[in-house]
């Protein structure tokens, strides 16, 4: 009988990114849906010493740490893996704070939709990735889609500083991406890799979530927000994006992941009653798109 991890490498690792995406797009309404009183900063910091202790408990069990790579773990790797998790534990902050500065809509549609500039000039420079037309086709409707989107939020009120704190989410989790890339090119485990990224940056934001406090967060609200945040959006989805990663090159995984506000705004329609206007439809429509031009093989020519 296949095993889980079988049946992940069996499917295409564009979807598993898209799947990563659309898991990550419930963040911003399940924070809009937890305690008004919880700061931006606690609620970052939570989800991630949740996700990470999550990610390392499913290592030890499942033995990802010791899982075999081709060398032992060198000065490139660790470096990798330590400015992964730096930028990873950077992103909360910023992203959460953006959200809360700009509305959910917003704030995750040019923090994550920036993501892909910002992915594909770092896969250029480091990697001398050269992304095709199909990638700046594609993404070209996705960021035309995500204008869309931030144009019809909150009836064209948008936040300065929190425009710039999404902006910084978008490039330090282009960081992310291409940190983790460069160790996976050397052959390490995906998982693994995963699991020690979440495990430091965890780490990392525990004293800040105890500086900035988790009293609201201890309410039964609260709770069931941050396993949500902590469980879904971390260590299932990044677990998934480690493996679709393995496969992918930094521009386009970063194009891919414009799922999540195409995701964000639907949730934000669907469950918190925000309007659905024709600029929206239009905005997911592209966005969906460029996904769609993105995520689907080429055919090969009949013989």
């Amino acid at each position: 009988m296949p095993t889980r991890t079988t049946v992940l490498r069996e499917i295409d690792p564009r979807l598993l990114v898209v799947a990563a995406a659309t898991l990550w797009g419930t963040t911003g309404t399940a924070r809009a849906l937890g305690p008004d009183d919880a700061s931006p900063t606690a609620v970052g910091a939570a989800r991630l010493v949740v996700g990470g202790a999550c990610l390392l408990a499913l290592a030890v069990r499942g033995g990802w740490l010791a899982a075999p790579a081709p060398a032992p773990c060198g000065w490139r790797d660790r470096a990798g893996i330590g400015v992964a998790a730096a930028a990873m534990a950077a992103y909360q902050p910023l992203f959460f704070g953006g959200v809360a500065r700009t509305g959910v809509a917003v704030g995750t549609v040019v923090g994550i939709g920036s993501a892909p500039v910002f992915a594909g000039a770092l896969g250029a420079a480091v990697r001398g990735e050269r992304p095709g037309r199909r990638w700046l086709a594609a993404t070209g409707l996705a960021l035309a889609g995500t204008g869309l989107l931030v144009g019809t939020g909150r009836g064209g009120e948008v936040d300065p500083a929190g425009i710039g704190l999404a902006l910084g989410a978008g490039l330090v989790y282009a960081v992310y991406v291409l940190a983790t890339k460069l160790v996976l090119d050397r052959g390490r485990p995906p998982d693994g890799v995963t699991a020690r990224v979440f495990g430091w940056a965890g780490l990392v934001l525990l004293p800040v979530l105890v500086v900035a406090g988790i009293g609201p967060l201890l309410t039964p609200g609260g709770l069931l927000m941050v396993a949500h945040l902590g469980v879904v959006t971390v260590a299932l989805a990044y677990v998934l994006f480690g493996r679709g990663l393995e496969g992918v090159g930094v521009a386009a995984a970063g194009t891919l992941t414009l799922a999540e506000p195409a995701t964000a705004a639907t949730l934000g329609v669907v469950v918190l009653g925000e309007r659905f206007g024709a600029g929206t439809a239009a905005g997911l429509a592209l966005v969906a798109a460029g996904l769609v031009v993105l995520a689907t093989r080429r055919r090969a020519p009949a013989a």
